[in-house]
């Protein structure tokens, strides 16, 4: 029997953010009839594609009444002249005035920039007006950044982002990549805080999907401790050929915030791996 969803993550799941690729976002008519308004929309960078189709899914998004979020990964960013062309192009043709600036999925930078950092002291972003900058978080660690599976790397680029939200007047949060456990990321998300980092975060959450899908993408975006549930859920043959829902994990969440509100999780930021529709209709009956 599915578990149900309580009040406290109703309010956790209202104001979600949600996540396309401008392939995904093709097969959308009018996101008026799937999204709430106002709704906070992510645009995957996809390295191989050009970056008129991205800022184009962009244009559409802002057309219609949304806050399109366009990704910067470093890594794929060849030059300064590169990183000015797309800011430009997304601003000027889109209207966009927010961006998740991140490392990217590469081991090794294409170009000059290797972090987010990087991108932030370019100034490139504050001279075009952005009002809104959000940064990745690993609750799980990023073997791209700390190769030896630690921390280091990533704790001090959070200590350097969070000294740059406080002298600043950038609206900031830390999105992180998606996770099935709670357990794991209210010890990623303790941790940081006691290193004093309080910039908000808006945890990635896996949108409903079949089993196969979540740990495909699983082990490709490197999720690893939280990787358990779904692997002790596709030993349990009731529930295998069941989709997955993020019920669990968000009731979870909600009861920790219940107890500590001082906890940092703001928001939900889902992946839709099973689909834009599927995630925003879950989202729709479960928040209210």
């Amino acid at each position: 029997m599915e578990q149900k969803i309580n009040t406290f993550t109703q309010k956790l799941i209202k104001g979600y953010s949600i996540e396309v690729t401008p392939r995904s976002a093709s097969n959308i008519e009018s996101f008026k009839d799937v999204l709430p308004q106002n709704t906070r929309v992510y645009i995957a960078h996809i390295e191989n594609e050009d970056i008129q189709s991205m800022v184009n899914t962009a244009k559409k998004l802002n057309d219609e009444g949304f806050h399109a979020m366009p990704h910067f990964p470093a890594r794929a960013i060849k030059n300064e002249a590169v990183l000015n062309n797309w800011i430009t192009m997304y601003k000027n043709e889109a209207g966009v005035d927010e961006a998740l600036l991140l490392a990217g999925g590469r081991s090794k930078p294409l170009g000059d920039f290797e972090s987010s950092i990087e991108l932030i002291e370019s100034g490139k972003f504050d001279q075009a007006g952005f009002k809104r900058l959000h940064i990745a978080g690993h609750p799980e660690g990023n073997k791209d950044i700390d190769p030896d599976g630690g921390e280091t790397n990533v704790s001090q680029a959070l200590s350097w982002k969070q000294e740059f939200s406080n002298r600043t007047d950038a609206s900031m949060a830390i999105t992180t990549q998606f996770c099935f456990d709670a357990t794991v990321v209210k010890k990623w998300a303790d941790n940081i805080k006691s290193k004093g980092i309080d910039i908000p975060i808006h945890i990635g959450i896996a949108g409903p999907a079949k089993l196969q899908t979540l740990i495909k993408f699983s082990i490709e975006c490197g999720v690893g401790a939280s990787m358990k549930v779904l692997t002790k859920r596709a030993r349990d043959i009731t529930k295998l050929l069941l989709p997955y829902k993020p019920t669990q994990i968000l009731n979870d969440l909600a009861e920790y915030k219940s107890q500590d509100p001082s906890f940092n999780i703001e928001q939900v930021h889902f992946f839709p791996l099973g689909g834009i529709k599927k995630a925003a209709e879950w989202a729709k009956e479960y928040s209210n």
